[in-house]
């Protein structure tokens, strides 16, 4: 029998409240996305659903500790209401800590939106505010070759909410997508990383949530409210997202 696939979780901030309350935070909406992700891949012989997933959380964000690489096969950077730029001992160190696994060959990278530009940042790519403004909702997103080809779609769709961004995908690195308001939407090296821009794991619920408090705090204009909460509930590709993870995770 295939032993667990070890995946620790990198909390880098709160989720929202409500998430909070029915997920126990972004690790436990991550669990949720792949395990639905791994009944939609529906290998049992390579990862079986029920026992084949070992998800642990750390919350980086309020503590210092990080898990050891020798007892982990990957790495989960979730997002963060933080900028991945800013110069903060707790990003810094954990853009030290990813450094350390691009170092070594053996555990790999999946990084999600503030994660996917804590990659971005690891590698020496520019990250920072994007001046044609927020992302936000259920997003297409235009595929590369190679990102038709892990995906097995012509297009994505995926859940958005950023207003920063990776600028340039860094050298000897593949481009797995890219929108009209971000040219980098995800990015790929083979048995390393593979990260998006975007969130597979929200579900329009949770995007109602946050756009409203966007809106209430100011950050969105009405127009902007409303245009992005007519498109939270599009059905996006979270779970396919989700199962190309894994069957990264999981090539030899």
């Amino acid at each position: 029998m295939r032993p667990p696939l070890r995946i620790a979780t990198l909390e880098c901030g709160p989720a929202p409240p409500n998430a909070d309350k029915q997920y126990n935070g972004f690790g436990g909406m991550f669990e949720v996305l792949l395990t639905s992700s791994a009944k939609a891949l529906n290998q049992p012989e390579r990862l079986n659903p029920e026992n084949g997933l070992e998800i642990s959380e750390w919350d980086i964000y309020n503590n210092k500790t990080y898990p050891q690489l020798e007892d982990i096969d990957a790495v989960l950077l979730t997002g963060s209401e933080d900028d991945a730029f800013e110069d903060v001992p707790w990003i810094n160190r954990l853009v030290e800590f990813t450094q350390q696994v691009l170092a070594q060959d053996r555990v790999r990278i999946l990084g999600i939106c503030f994660g996917h530009q804590i990659v971005g940042r690891a590698l020496g790519a520019k990250v920072g505010r994007n001046d044609q403004g927020w992302e936000a909702a259920v997003c297409d997103v235009d595929l590369t070759e190679k990102g038709k080809e892990l995906f097995g779609l012509e297009k994505l769709q995926i859940q958005q909410m950023h207003l920063d961004l990776v600028f340039d995908c860094p050298p000897g690195v593949t481009l797995l997508g890219s929108s009209p308001l971000c040219a980098v939407q995800g990015m790929y090296t083979p048995r390393r990383f593979m990260t998006v821009q975007g969130h597979p794991e929200f579900e329009g619920e949770l995007q109602t949530e946050i756009i409203k408090s966007l809106e209430n705090k100011g950050i969105f204009s009405e127009v902007q409210s409303r245009d992005a909460l007519d498109r939270v509930h599009i059905p996006h590709d979270g779970v396919a997202i989700g199962s190309t993870f894994l069957t990264f995770l999981l090539e030899e």
